[in-house]
C-alpha cells in the first residue's frame, strides 16, 4: 500500500506540474513547459544568488572574512555549524514566497537538492524542520520548513520526525518584528523531546533572518540531551 501511496502522489506532482501557471515565479514572463524547474524557468534558476564567499560558521550570515561575524563573536547559536544556501533577494527571494504563501509546495525536492550541496558534513541520526503553529499550519495547508526537511531527510537516508520538536505557542510572526524583539518573542516556545538525548540533529528552515528561531530551536534540543545540533537554510537575510 506505500508503494502504492508514493506512485500516487508522484503522478499527483506531475499532474500539478502539467496545469502550473505558465508563468515564471521569478522573472513573471512565460514559463515555457520543457525547459523549468516547477514554477521557474530555467533562468531564474541558473541566477539564483548562491552565497559564494565566506559565511559565519554560526549563523550563515556572509561576512568578509574569518570564523564568526561581530555578533557571534560575543553571543553565537548553540549550533555546531550554520548553513544557508543562498541570499534572500531577487529570484530566490520570489521562489521561497511562492513556496510559503501560493501553496507551490513541489518546490520541497529541488530546494533540497541546493541544501544538500552545502553540508559541510552529513554526521546525522535524525532530521527536523523549525515547527509552526498548528493554527497556523492549518490556514497554510503545510509547515515550509517540514517539506523540505523531509526531502532532504530521503536524500540523505536519515530519519525525519517532527513531533521531537514542537512549537508550543502561539507568537507574533517573527517577520513582523525588529531584531531586538526576535529572540525574546521565541524564547521558550519550542519543546524538544526526550528521546533527541545522545542523538545528532540536523535542523532545517526555509530563510534565517537573525538566527533567533534556531537558537531558540538548538537551545530546546540541547536541552533534551542532543549530541549535535546542526542547521541549514535556504536563504539568508
Amino acid at each position: 500500500m506505500r508503494v502504492l501511496g508514493n506512485a500516487l502522489s508522484i503522478l499527483g506532482r506531475e499532474a500539478v506540474r502539467i496545469v502550473l501557471p505558465a508563468i515564471c515565479v521569478g522573472c513573471r514572463n512565460e514559463l515555457p513547459w520543457s525547459d523549468r524547474t516547477t514554477s521557474c524557468c530555467a533562468r531564474c534558476w541558473q541566477t539564483l544568488p548562491r552565497i559564494n564567499g565566506t559565511k559565519c560558521a554560526s549563523c550563515a550570515l556572509p561576512i568578509p572574512d574569518g570564523e564568526r561575524c561581530i555578533r557571534c563573536l560575543d553571543d553565537p547559536l548553540p549550533l555546531d555549524w550554520c548553513e544557508a544556501w543562498g541570499h534572500y533577494r531577487g529570484p530566490l527571494e520570489r521562489v521561497l514566497h511562492a513556496l510559503k504563501f501560493e501553496r507551490h509546495d513541489f518546490y520541497d525536492e529541488p530546494l533540497a537538492l541546493l541544501l544538500d550541496s552545502v553540508l559541510p558534513d552529513r554526521d546525522f541520526d535524525l532530521v527536523l524542520p523549525v515547527p509552526m503553529g498548528r493554527v497556523k499550519e492549518r490556514r497554510r495547508g503545510y509547515n515550509q520548513a517540514e517539506l523540505l526537511a523531509r526531502a532532504l531527510a530521503e536524500r540523505l537516508g536519515i530519519e525525519c520526525h517532527p513531533p521531537l520538536l514542537v512549537k508550543r505557542a502561539e507568537r507574533e510572526a517573527q517577520s513582523k518584528l525588529r531584531r531586538a524583539a526576535r529572540t525574546a518573542n521565541v524564547r521558550g516556545v519550542f519543546a524538544a523531546s526526550p528521546r533527541v538525548k545522545g542523538r545528532k540533529v540536523l535542523l532545517v528552515d526555509d530563510i534565517c533572518t537573525t538566527g533567533a528561531t534556531l537558537r531558540a530551536c538548538a537551545t530546546a534540543l540541547r536541552r533534551e540531551g542532543a549530541a549535535r545540533v546542526c542547521a541549514v537554510a535556504v536563504a539568508r537575510a
